[in-house]
C-alpha cells in the first residue's frame, strides 16, 4: 500500500464523504479513514433544506436521493398537549422558487449510500478499520497514525469525526455539553400508522419539556419518528414524558426503538477550527442541536467551501491558508446556526404562561413571510 496522500479525510459519515467526494471530483488525492469495519450510518430520518440540496444538485447526487427520499408538502408546526396547528410553512413551488431547490426529507443510511457511490467512482482510498490514534505535524506533512499501527502521510488531515472528535481535542480545548435531552429514533411502515400521522409532511408536536418529530421515508412507505424529552429533573422513562400529551402524541410511541437512544449534545462556537495541516469539519467543528435540522446540512456546506478553497490554492499547496479561509468564510455561519438551534429548542419546550404566549405568537404568524429564515436557506 502507498501510504503518502494528498489529503487524509478522518472519518466515513455524510460529512467525511462528501469532503473526500468534492475534493476527489476535483482532482485532489484523497485517504478516507473510518474506523468501523464497515461504512454505514446509525439511525433513521434527516431533513435536507434548499440550502443542502442546492449543493446535492451541482454534484449531480440531487435526483438520486429524491428517488430515494420524499419531497413533503409541509412543516407544521402543532402543540402536543391539544393537537392544535400553531403554524406552518408551505414547501410546494413557491418555496422552490424562492430558494431554487427543494426540501428533501431522506433515509440517512440511504444518503450515506449515495456519497460512498460518488467516492467510490470518483476515486477516493477508503478504509475501514482505522481509528486514528494521533497526527503528527512536519514543515509541510502531516503523518495520521492508526491505532492498528499503521501510518498514512499526507498534505493535510481533515478531521470529520463527529461530535467526540478525537482530533478537536487538539485544536480546541473544550467539552461537549449534555443538554438534558435524550432522543429516541424509529421508524414504522406507513400502512401501519396511525389515523393521525400525516403521511405527506414533516410534523413536530412541540410540548412541555418534550417534542415528537414525524415525516415519511422511502417513497412514502416509512414513517420516521424522533421523540425528544428532558431527562434531568423530570421522569426519566419516554411514556412518562408524553403522558400529558395528546393522543395522536402518544400513539406514535409504540414504535420506537426501547433498546438504545441518543443524548442530545453540542459545544459552544468556536472560531479556531485548524492548527497548521490539520483541520475540523462538520460536526466536529460545530456540532448543533438538532432542532434546525441542520447538521448534515451544515458539513455539506464545509464540503463545498473547503473544496472552493482547496483548487484556489492548488498550485501553491498551502493546505494552511486553504483551512484558515475555510474557517472564517464557515464559522460566522455555523455559530450562528448553533446559537439558533440551542434558542428554538427553548422555544420548543416551554410550559405554562410561555407556552400560552409561543402558541399565540406562532397561530397568528403570517404564513407568507419567509424572513426568518432566508439567512437560513437563501442563496
Amino acid at each position: 500500500m502507498d501510504n503518502q496522500s494528498e489529503v487524509v479525510v478522518v472519518g466515513g459519515g455524510i460529512g467525511g464523504l462528501a469532503v473526500a467526494n468534492g475534493l476527489a471530483r476535483n482532482g485532489f488525492g484523497v485517504r478516507l479513514l473510518e474506523r468501523a469495519d464497515r461504512f454505514g450510518e446509525v439511525g433513521a430520518g434527516l431533513q435536507l433544506g434548499p440550502n443542502a440540496t442546492r449543493l446535492l444538485r451541482d454534484w449531480g447526487l440531487l435526483d438520486d436521493i429524491i428517488d430515494r427520499g420524499v419531497l413533503p408538502e409541509q412543516l407544521i408546526l402543532r402543540d402536543a398537549v391539544d393537537g392544535r396547528v400553531l403554524t406552518s410553512l408551505d414547501l410546494g413551488a413557491e418555496f422552490r422558487r424562492r430558494y431554487q431547490a427543494p426540501y428533501v426529507v431522506v433515509h440517512r443510511s440511504d444518503l450515506h449510500d449515495v456519497l460512498l457511490t460518488a467516492c467510490k467512482e470518483a476515486g477516493v482510498d477508503l478504509l475501514t478499520g482505522h481509528e486514528v490514534a494521533d497526527v503528527h505535524l512536519d514543515a509541510d506533512r502531516a503523518q495520521t497514525v492508526c491505532t492498528n499501527g499503521t501510518t498514512f502521510g499526507s498534505e493535510v488531515v481533515l478531521g470529520l469525526d463527529g461530535v467526540d472528535s478525537g482530533l478537536r481535542s487538539t485544536i480546541v480545548g473544550d467539552e461537549k455539553i449534555d443538554s438534558g435531552f435524550v432522543a429516541y429514533r424509529g421508524t414504522m411502515p406507513a400502512d401501519e400508522a396511525p389515523e393521525s400521522v400525516d403521511q405527506r409532511s414533516v410534523v413536530a408536536w412541540l410540548g412541555p419539556d418534550c417534542h415528537l418529530v414525524q415525516y415519511p421515508l422511502r417513497r412514502g412507505d416509512l414513517i420516521n419518528q424522533v421523540a425528544v424529552f428532558r431527562t434531568k429533573g423530570r421522569p426519566a422513562g419516554l411514556d412518562q414524558a408524553f403522558a400529558d400529551c395528546c393522543e395522536a402524541v402518544r400513539a406514535g410511541l409504540g414504535s420506537l426503538w426501547r433498546d438504545r437512544n441518543w443524548p442530545m449534545t453540542d459545544r459552544l462556537p468556536t472560531a479556531t477550527w485548524s492548527h497548521g495541516r490539520i483541520g475540523l469539519l462538520g460536526d466536529a467543528a460545530h456540532p448543533m442541536l438538532q432542532y434546525l435540522a441542520q447538521g448534515a446540512c451544515q458539513a455539506l456546506e464545509d464540503a463545498q467551501v473547503l473544496t472552493d478553497q482547496a483548487v484556489k490554492h492548488r498550485r501553491d499547496h498551502d493546505w494552511p491558508a486553504v483551512l484558515e479561509e475555510t474557517q472564517n468564510i464557515r464559522a460566522p455561519r455555523t455559530a450562528r446556526t448553533q446559537r439558533t438551534a440551542r434558542i428554538w429548542g427553548e422555544i420548543w419546550h416551554v410550559e405554562g404562561t410561555a407556552r400560552l404566549l409561543r402558541n399565540e405568537l406562532m397561530r397568528t404568524r403570517d404564513r407568507s413571510d419567509h424572513s426568518p429564515i432566508d439567512w437560513l436557506y437563501g442563496v
